[in-house]
């Protein structure tokens, strides 16, 4: 019988998930907060009645990082193992095939930037602190913050947000392009679940097919890439959204039709 999870919980609604952390105080991710934001996010991914998610930290914080005193005890060997089962976690939630936010309140820091990273977009609350301050530690992001933040952002602006430890404020995180939207704090979940209400209204197989085409894409040779896309483009066609999507645009227009993901 499965463990009922400590600190992380899926909550479903009008299409939905939320994906909540509540380890108080700071949301500090350690092995059984990671674990259970997998089991989440597997859950997430696989339920027909969640079409959209949002990652959530509560009102005041995201996730303020790792939890140091755990790592602190740990040697390379140790880290190797964890560090690898910590990356397993992340990338179940990166690999979603639903359109994901990331509601980020106070802070996300280190591995909980590295988090909200696994996101599709990032909503910020004016007053929330984002960053990787790692190297302050003696040591470098490790689930994510190398590799993700430059696919994002660019090498050099990767460089110095890494190089540096800074924590990097909401306006100038929608500036460099780590945030995609900032609004007041006490907004900030509302926000995230009116943009994931808009997708859950969309074709699910479309857009699983859409973000596993410029996910994957991103990582393959041009050519490979635009192979990608016609396949995944073609396999729509034999699906009843495809049918209902164009039926309904030859009836009535754009925007009207009503997926049912089948």
């Amino acid at each position: 019988m499965a463990q009922t999870p400590e600190f992380v919980t899926l909550q479903v609604e009008d299409g939905v998930g939320t994906i909540r952390l509540d380890r108080p105080k700071m949301n500090a991710i350690d092995e059984q907060l990671h674990l259970e934001v997998r089991a989440a996010a597997t859950e997430a991914g696989e339920r027909s009645d969640v079409r959209a998610v949002v990652v959530y930290g509560g009102e005041r914080v995201f996730a303020a990082g790792a939890d140091i005193k755990a790592m602190s005890q740990l040697d390379g060997a140790g880290m190797r193992e964890w560090g690898r089962e910590l990356q397993d976690s992340f990338r179940t939630v990166a690999r979603i095939p639903k359109p994901v936010i990331a509601a980020i309140t106070g802070y996300a820091l280190g591995g909980g930037y590295e988090l909200a990273l696994c996101a599709d977009f990032r909503v910020l609350g004016s007053r929330a602190k984002i960053g990787q301050p790692e190297i302050q530690l003696g040591v470098i992001p490790g689930a994510g913050g190398t590799q993700r933040l430059a696919r994002l952002v660019g090498p050099a602006k990767a460089k110095d947000l890494v190089f540096t430890g800074r924590h990097v404020g909401a306006e100038e995180a929608l500036e460099i392009g780590l945030a995609d939207a900032v609004v007041p704090d006490a907004e900030v979940y509302e926000t995230a679940l009116a943009m994931a209400r808009k997708f859950a209204a969309g074709p699910p197989l479309a857009l699983a097919a859409a973000k596993r085409a410029i996910d994957e894409g991103l990582e393959l040779p041009l050519d490979e890439a635009l192979t990608l896309e016609t396949r995944l483009f073609a396999e729509l066609f034999d699906t009843e959204d495809q049918k209902t999507g164009m039926r309904s645009f030859l009836e009535s227009g754009p925007g009207k039709a009503e997926f049912t993901g089948r």
